[in-house]
């Protein structure tokens, strides 16, 4: 009787051991599973992380959008009004980082510095061409505006943005082109 016992004791253990180790073995492989979904859903990324900005060297960018503090629309030229976009091109290529542009009439250059999660640029120097355009009227407010930066974000997930809050509550918005 005590055999018996003891080797239907066995057995139950032994299933009972095989069938905790199964259930270990299923546990560990679903934990190790990553989710599954396209990048399409994957939650946005904060584009005011200030390690996002360091993506900014060596982009070139066109202000899309320029809204008051209000959130009102700044009429913004573009190629759909037969007009050149005001742009903002980042370099590293001379080993320093170097900004340059177009204005709306002139063009500039200078350099910019990201720290602590924002983009700032130094003096711009500006060439002195006379303009007479609408997008002429907005070359002093946009340098203006590049002096005062008070937050920079940048988003690389479709679509790409930088956009600049100024320190008055502004907002330029630039999508990436192609030189």
């Amino acid at each position: 009787m005590l055999t018996q016992f003891l080797l239907h004791s066995s057995r139950s253990s032994s299933r009972f051991l095989s069938c905790m180790a199964a259930l270990a073995a299923t546990t560990l492989v679903s934990a190790c599973t990553l989710p599954k979904h396209p990048d399409s859903a994957a939650p946005p990324t904060d584009p005011y992380n200030p390690a996002t900005t360091q993506l900014l060297d060596d982009t070139q960018w066109q202000l899309t959008r320029w809204t008051d503090a209000s959130g009102q629309p700044r009429t913004v030229p573009g190629a759909d009004q037969g007009a050149q976009p005001l742009t903002l091109d980042l370099s590293t290529e001379s080993g320093r980082r170097r900004v340059s542009g177009f204005a709306g009439c002139n063009r500039f250059n200078g350099t910019y510095d990201l720290k602590d999660g924002k983009i700032s640029f130094g003096p711009l120097a500006v060439t002195r061409m006379a303009c007479t355009t609408s997008a002429g009227a907005l070359e002093q407010p946009y340098l203006d505006a590049l002096a005062h930066v008070a937050r920079s974000g940048v988003q690389m997930n479709p679509p790409p943005s930088l956009e600049l809050t100024l320190e008055d509550g502004q907002t330029l918005t630039f999508a990436p082109r192609t030189k």
